[in-house]
């Protein structure tokens, strides 16, 4: 298989899945092992979304379905870049490629504030996952000072167009986000005229 082939047939699993009318545990489940498979190869994300910003974590669409019901995106994390505490409404699946990231779990409080949980790293080829209402508060980070890392998400909507939040974990002070893409260009996935007979 070639390697834009790889996300190309990825996009094509899970768009199956979500034609199979899964419930969302049944789905993440399941999407669960498509994303592993295609993070456990690491030769088919186009450079161009996975170049760092030097300031900030950036976050490229990869593919949206049509009917919004998911989402894929890679996040190129610079050396010692992280996110600020915030949350995602939507289910969600972390699949490391590259490097390693860092992700701290927080609960909130009846009265609003933060309690930070359990720390815990992604190493290439592990899969992790989210839900409102079970884990769905948390900072992540890129846990290597000396190099980027690469992470490949997918959400159970058009993440970049969902209304959010960031919180302060101390007062709990919610401030209202919609992160938008860090390009204006998705890959290519239905050309196959340069691999011909390849794939």
């Amino acid at each position: 298989m070639t390697s834009i082939a790889r996300l190309r047939d990825f996009v094509t699993r899970f768009t199956a899945l979500h034609e199979r009318g899964l419930d969302r545990e049944a789905l993440q489940h399941e999407g669960a092992a498509l994303l592993r498979d295609l993070v456990a190869q690491d030769d088919w994300l186009p450079e161009e979304f996975a170049r760092p910003h030097p300031e900030r974590y950036s976050q490229y669409l990869l593919h949206c379905d049509p009917l919004e019901r998911f989402s894929v995106v890679s996040f190129v994390w610079g050396p010692g870049q992280k996110t600020p505490l915030h949350d995602h409404r939507v289910w969600g699946l972390i699949g490391m490629l590259r490097g390693r990231e860092r992700e701290t779990q927080f609960a909130r409080d009846a009265d609003g504030r933060f309690r930070a949980g359990e720390t815990s790293d992604l190493e290439p080829g592990e899969v992790a996952s989210l839900a409102p209402g079970v884990n769905d508060y948390h900072q992540v980070a890129n846990a290597l000072a000396d190099r980027t890392s690469v992470s490949i998400h997918v959400y159970g909507d058009n993440i970049g167009g969902v209304s959010r939040a960031t919180y302060d974990p101390e007062t709990g002070t919610e401030k209202s986000f919609i992160s938008g893409y860090s390009s204006a260009v998705v890959p290519n996935l239905w050309d196959r005229s340069k691999n011909k007979g390849a794939d």
